[in-house]
């Protein structure tokens, strides 16, 4: 037994039992240092610098967007936002209210508003709220509390920010698209990283929240050239997230590439105002919004560059620049009839009614159906008896031609000309006495259909693209649960019935009669420019095929030599066409549609006064959902869209151009005249270049 210095008495056994616990904590002190400091230090280390150092993306600059001529049509502008560091703020709540109402004063964001917890720089809270979020998530981060101020605003934070601890500038840079709805349908704009995307993106070395990202046009196609690639660096900070200092070797980012593309911003001006006041005048003379949809197209048929792209109605991408506006978007959303959101030109899918002629006129001619001097009488309507009931009258269907009364005898050129259904019907379709054994018939039209560019993407380098449709007899069987029967084809003849076509698609079949048989790859950017202006890659004209040189093109093979085509967007044939044109039966459609502006049917609208063109009008009957509920779908007065397509020069082609009304009426009154002023507009520029060169 054990006494102390008071004479109380410790049992010894009290005492070793104290003796071990405080002996066996500290061998279990000593293991479990030795495990953490030992076993398990290097662990542990990076644990520790995990928490000190973190990773932190440099933004690259994205790269600019110029037309053919130099004239910027994007660049990067920089935005001014109020930012508070809620550490930095003064102790004094009376010092925190005046810089709050200081900043309410100057900016008009309230002090007080509650609301949901929204992403960065999306109005609807107070200042307070923000401030007092970022306090308790992060104090030492800079929280904005009035995004893309105007930069008088700025300089004025900027200047007495001394005196208002806690609060300074942000400057992000932002897109400026300088010819906004001019060119939105094609150029597209910029977003935040969506959550579906947000694990891909994050592992090119994106940052979520901060970096956004194509979402339409060049700008979502050409994502990757425009992007760049963001640098990196590593910060210290301490336990509450302040900054200590900057360690190891930074990595800087990557500017992205800039382009130069097909577009002349002059033409495109010129055409969006001819189609515009053209539609402006047929809405007010309806005095309705009969016609809420137009497309011009304007290509080199040489090279496919695309010259000038105009879709009615479009949107104003400088407003989704900073952030997409959930009032605005749902506004574009809710247009139904106009869909501002959807490029028309390569997205919409019509009949392309008397313009798909032309596919019929090549077949024909080939195939020796008719020849170029044979005459077909068109008395203004033909009869089809039904095969079934051949002695039932009522049973048998008309088809007419535009002109009631007929053209009695035409012959090829004047068939195209006069835009004669009732030529084309027998000779697509055949007519007995006449043209036996069915024309030309469907398959051999699909057939030459798909060798002009209808029926597939062509693989115009924007997003969207839409294929079309040419019909086929199992595609009617599948789809219809019908055989396919002669009128079908007659109807397919004069791009009615269920061929579809895109304005593109149309306009390609026009610059490929233009050219000679070349199918152009259609592309809108024609150089890949670094930040000096140097070129780095050129964008080189591709040819897909020629349906004169009477060579089938593998699958593997089309566009091959087509190197700059993105992947995203590259043809999707399966095979090139099975056939060869003679250049002569080009030759001789190309003066039937010099033909159709010198004396058919766009004699009165479309002739250039010093410049000799070709080109061919449609009028394609339609019966959709809108069109349905407004009682327009009457049978043998249906509604019609309106198209007219051309070329010029026709001796030396240099510009092919399509223009598409919706709802329009004749093809010829409508779009006869905005491609005509397209095509002064154009060379008149061409002039003017010209003088300006030594």
């Amino acid at each position: 037994m054990w006494k102390t210095r008071n004479n109380v008495s410790i049992e010894s056994w009290r005492l070793g039992i104290t003796y071990f616990i405080v002996i066996a904590l500290a061998i279990i002190f000593v293991i479990r240092l030795y495990n953490l400091q030992i076993v398990q230090g290097a662990e542990y280390e990076i644990r520790a610098d995990d928490n000190r150092f973190t990773n932190v993306s440099v933004p690259a600059p994205r790269g600019v967007i110029y037309d053919r001529n130099g004239f910027q049509l994007v660049r990067n502008i920089p935005a001014f936002n109020i930012v508070i560091t809620p550490a930095f703020l003064p102790d004094s709540e009376a010092e925190i209210e005046a810089i709050y109402q200081y900043l309410s004063d100057l900016t008009g964001i309230p002090i007080d508003q509650e609301g949901e917890k929204a992403a960065r720089c999306v109005p609807g809270r107070g200042i307070r709220q923000l401030v007092d979020e970022g306090s308790s998530i992060s104090p030492y981060d800079e929280w904005a509390v009035a995004c893309d101020v105007d930069e008088s605003v700025a300089r004025i934070v900027n200047e007495i920010m001394m005196d208002m601890p806690g609060v300074g500038i942000e400057i992000l840079p932002v897109r400026d698209y300088t010819t906004g709805d001019l060119t939105a349908s094609f150029i597209g704009y910029l977003g935040p990283i969506s959550e579906f995307n947000i694990d891909f993106y994050e592992s090119l070395g994106f940052e979520a929240g901060r970096d956004k990202v194509g979402y339409a046009g060049i700008e979502g196609i050409y994502q990757d050239l425009l992007a760049g690639r963001n640098g990196q660096k590593v910060i210290e900070e301490d336990v509450a997230g302040q900054l200590l200092r900057e360690v190891g070797t930074v990595t800087q980012p990557t500017p992205g590439s800039n382009l130069r593309l097909t577009i002349d911003t002059r033409l495109q001006s010129a055409a969006e105002t001819a189609l515009e006041r053209r539609m402006e005048f047929i809405n007010r003379s309806a005095a309705d919004v009969r016609t809420p949809v137009g497309v011009v197209i304007a290509m080199n048929p040489q090279t496919g560059e695309i010259l000038a792209m105009v879709s009615l109605p479009t949107y104003e991408n400088n407003r989704l620049a900073r952030f997409i506006p959930e009032l605005y978007y749902r506004q574009l959303e809710a247009d139904e009839r106009g869909k501002p959101l959807i490029n028309h030109a390569i997205s919409d899918r019509h009949p392309p009614g008397s313009t798909f002629k032309l596919v019929t006129a090549i077949g024909a001619l080939q195939e020796g159906v008719i020849t170029p001097t044979r005459t077909l009488f068109d008395p203004g309507k033909i009869t089809i008896e039904n095969k079934y009931f051949p002695n039932d009258p009522g049973k048998a269907k008309d088809f007419v031609c535009w002109k009631r009364d007929g053209h009695e005898d035409v012959d090829f050129i004047h068939g195209i000309a006069f835009s004669c259904n009732v030529y084309f019907y027998k000779i697509g379709g055949g007519f007995p006495g006449e043209i036996e054994e069915g024309g030309l018939g469907i398959d051999r039209i699909g057939l030459y259909a798909k060798a002009l560019g209808y029926g597939n993407r062509l693989g115009i380098d924007l997003p969207a693209e839409s294929g079309g449709l040419i019909p086929t007899r199992d595609w009617k069987r599948r789809t219809q649960g019908e055989n396919w029967s002669t009128g079908d084809t007659y109807n397919a003849t004069t791009g009615q019935g269920y061929v579809l076509a895109t304005p593109l698609q149309v306009l390609t079949s026009i610059a490929t009669i233009a050219n000679g048989g070349r199918v152009m790859w259609p592309h809108m950017v024609k150089e890949v420019l670094d930040g000096e202006g140097n070129v780095i890659s050129s964008i080189e004209p591709c040819v897909l095929w020629d349906i004169t040189d009477n060579i089938k093109t593998p699958a593997e093979d089309i566009g091959a030599n087509c190197t700059s085509i993105p992947e995203s967007v590259r043809p999707e044939f399966l095979e090139s066409p099975d056939l060869f044109v003679e250049p002569w039966v080009i030759q001789k459609t190309q003066e039937g549609m010099l033909a159709v502006v010198t004396e058919g049917t766009a004699e009165d609208y479309a002739q250039l006064e010093a410049i000799s063109s070709a080109g061919k009008t449609g009028t394609g009957e339609f019966c959709d959902e809108v069109a349905r509920d407004k009682g327009l779908c009457e049978p043998g007065n249906w509604p019609t869209h309106s198209w007219y397509a051309a070329y010029a020069p026709y001796e030396n082609p240099e510009i092919a151009v399509v223009a598409f009304v919706y709802n329009g009426g004749e093809g010829a009154v409508t779009a006869g005249p905005i491609v005509r002023q397209v095509l002064e507009a154009y060379f008149a520029f061409k002039s003017i270049d010209t003088a300006r060169q030594p």
